[in-house]
């Protein structure tokens, strides 16, 4: 016999969890459609894609940027570059998501949306070079 007791001791819990979580961003969004469903995806762009073209989602979208810079840009916010490790979200509705590209031409970009979705619409639908003319006071003023 080895001396070792068969009914072993539990094993201690960790206690990770407790500093486990970081909170990223806390936003309010204007509107959840009723019935929604939610979609989670992961976009990657090859070095300097300009990304999808300009669209809107018919819900709220939440997202994180895992890897290289993207380019963000939603009606009436100026565009900014986001890097990995950033949060944001974008309300849907009517509003045009006008840039989500790659920033960088040497290296991809790779980043995950959640988005709550209205039943019977697509998640995306691309907005008409008539229909950008006449929002085009609704844009923020963009870099140079």
């Amino acid at each position: 016999m080895s001396g070792t007791d068969p009914v072993a001791e539990p094993k201690a819990r960790s206690t990770a969890w407790q500093t486990a979580l970081t909170t990223l961003q806390e936003v309010e969004p204007p509107f959840i459609p009723a019935g929604a469903h939610a979609m989670t995806v992961v976009i990657e762009f090859p070095p300097g894609d300009p990304g999808t073209p300009p669209h809107r989602h018919s819900g709220p979208a939440f997202g994180y940027v895992l890897e290289g810079e993207m380019m963000m840009e939603i009606e009436g916010q100026p565009e900014r570059v986001l890097g990995a490790g950033e949060a944001f979200w974008e309300p849907g509705g009517d509003v045009i998501h006008y840039q989500d590209g790659n920033n960088r031409d040497d290296m991809p970009v790779r980043y995950t949306v959640t988005m709550l979705c209205e039943p019977g619409k697509p998640m995306l639908t691309l907005v008409d070079e008539a229909e950008l003319a006449q929002r085009k006071h609704l844009r923020a003023p963009r870099r140079s």
